[in-house]
């Protein structure tokens, strides 16, 4: 079963359920927050693909607790308030045992803090990076898989050091994981004996940002650091060299899909220095791109659809595994299947994991995207990528970097 919210089923949900109780919308089912509109839009639709191929896989090999998982997507449009709203349906309304998202981290830090943590509902968000996570008080109910931007925060500042690069101003969206990312960037380019010449938040929806563009071109920066979404962020990049201010970009994780390079023209970002959280090429992430790409076409050139896939399983090998969707308990098994030891279990292998766990064994999920090694506060290792675009309007991978989480 799988069902999409829309703000018209919402409300119906809403006025028949009084009399049910919440988990009697299905018994076993999950809900994905997902920016389907909004700022994040062009990453939500991708995706939600990846949850939806996870579930697939999982039924077509036996289903979770002896039935079938399903499966209800609900649209945060990249808004904190609109978020919790979402989510709050998702639990109350429709009964999930189990969220997957936000991607924002200032959506997900909201729904954490307001509704996971509060219902007793396990939440992996597979895209939100904000270092904020790693101490926030969510009673154990958040994990993530992808690691914290203590990570690719360093990384990227040893990236654009390494690069040649001595004088740089940063421009970053004004929410959890915008001001989290550069913070890092900032201490380790210093660090590096670089320079951060500005550190100017921005906020979404304006149809300008050329005041914020001249503050940042003072001081004569050899580069812009712009820590954002592709909708405002298409329009800084756009203005920045309309306005001769900036001609070279670095840029993270929200910023890598082919729509900025198709909006702009390769021509002007094949300097960028990009970087973003990534997978080695493992056994199962071969196997998550193919599975991918004969459901659904050529696997996108963008973050976040393997650890949506990953997040997923997860989320089904704990209540399998705890026998139970409570949520504590499920909470409580999501350290046990994520970590060794146990018997490893991919993508693609949910026969196996059902065997192992009938014959009383552990398992270890070993990822799309990589171990999800969970410690104690949610968060994992990581391997972050340094990335460019192409004249072409491709994206390509430099190399990668592996370190431990935050």
């Amino acid at each position: 079963m799988y069902k999409r919210l829309t703000g018209i089923a919402l409300s119906a949900l809403m006025a028949g359920a009084a009399a049910a109780s919440p988990a009697a919308a299905q018994d076993v089912e999950i809900g994905a927050v997902m920016p389907l509109t909004g700022d994040l839009a062009d990453f939500g639709e991708s995706d939600t693909k990846g949850v939806e191929l996870a579930v697939q896989e999982i039924n077509d090999a036996g289903g979770v607790l002896g039935q079938e998982l399903g499966l209800s997507v609900a649209d945060t449009r990249t808004s904190p308030q609109a978020g919790v709203d979402a989510a709050k349906k998702l639990v109350n309304v429709q009964g999930v045992a189990g969220l997957v998202g936000a991607l924002s981290s200032g959506v997900t830090i909201p729904i954490a803090k307001s509704v996971s943590s509060q219902a007793g509902v396990p939440q992996i968000s597979n895209a939100s990076t904000s270092p904020t996570i790693t101490h926030l008080e969510d009673n154990g109910y958040l994990f993530r898989t992808v690691p914290s931007d203590q990570l690719q925060g360093v990384v990227l500042g040893n990236i654009v050091a390494d690069e040649g690069l001595e004088r740089v101003a940063a421009m970053y969206v004004n929410n959890a994981y915008g001001e989290g990312l550069a913070t890092v960037f900032k201490k380790q380019f210093e660090k590096r004996g670089g320079t951060v010449t500005a550190m100017l938040p921005y906020e979404k929806g304006k149809a300008s940002y050329r005041g914020e563009l001249s503050n940042a071109a003072d001081g004569n920066p050899e580069a812009l650091l712009l820590v954002g979404y592709p909708q405002n962020g298409i329009t800084i990049l756009r203005q920045a060299l309309e306005e001769g201010y900036f001609d070279q970009f670095i840029m993270t994780d929200g910023m890598k899909t082919p729509k900025v390079v198709e909006a702009i023209g390769g021509q002007y970002l094949a300097d960028t220095i990009g970087s973003t959280p990534t997978a080695f090429d493992t056994a199962g992430a071969k196997h998550f791109t193919k599975a991918y790409e004969k459901a659904y076409g050529n696997l996108p050139p963008k973050p976040f659809i393997d650890t949506a896939y990953d997040a997923t399983y997860l989320l089904a090998l704990a209540m399998q595994a705890a026998g139970t969707t409570d949520g504590a308990k499920v909470r409580d098994a999501l350290h046990d299947v994520a970590n060794p030891p146990g018997v490893e279990v991919g993508p693609g292998e949910w026969a196996k994991a059902l065997e192992a766990l009938k014959n009383g064994n552990e398992v270890n999920y070993e990822g799309a995207a990589g171990p999800h090694d969970f410690d104690e506060n949610g968060d994992v290792p990581g391997i972050i990528a340094h990335w460019t675009f192409t004249e072409d309007g491709g994206v390509k991978t430099i190399r990668k970097v592996q370190g431990g989480g935050a």
